[in-house]
């Protein structure tokens, strides 16, 4: 029993779980809000709307179950080095929409930075990664082979609709 679960294991432990992606970012907003988590500091808050195409469907085979899809914005601070904040997820199973064409998505989560770093920022590094759940063996973190760097605005916005 031993050495067919070994097998079983072997046979897709090695395989690439790389894919691409086609991400584009668009209408960029930064408020400046009030952060009442850290004594009434101010802080910077982005909202944004992303377009995904990317297919999954090489990856689905026998020893995968579902794939947990999130797309993460990175970017450096005064304060930080790094920053990774998760904007957006989905799980992806096995006979469901393993091929994605979104339109005009927005975030799932709060892009809210620390602080006012995100006014004017030039290089924030949006990244496709996800978990690939297997039925047995190795759980694996995936990056997907593409990236889009985007410069943020120069100014707040004020209006109060995004």
């Amino acid at each position: 029993m031993a050495a067919v679960t070994a097998a079983c294991f072997l046979s897709t432990v090695f395989l690439d779980y790389t894919v691409s992606n086609h991400l584009e970012v668009n209408d960029i907003k930064i408020r400046n809000v009030r952060d009442y988590a850290t004594d009434d500091k101010q802080a910077d808050l982005a909202t944004l709307a992303f377009n995904l195409k990317v297919d999954f469907s090489r990856l689905f085979n026998w020893n995968v179950k579902q794939l947990f899809v999130y797309l993460v914005a990175e970017y450096k601070s005064a304060g930080n080095a790094v920053n990774q904040v998760v904007i957006w997820d989905r799980i992806v199973e096995r006979a469901e929409r393993v091929v994605m064409d979104e339109i005009g998505v927005k975030t799932k989560y709060y892009f809210l930075d620390d602080g006012a770093h995100l006014l004017k920022h030039d290089n924030v590094t949006f990244v496709l990664r996800y978990n690939v759940i297997p039925n047995a063996g190795y759980l694996r973190l995936v990056q997907s082979t593409n990236q889009l760097v985007v410069p943020f605005p120069t100014t707040y916005t004020t209006t109060r609709r995004s």
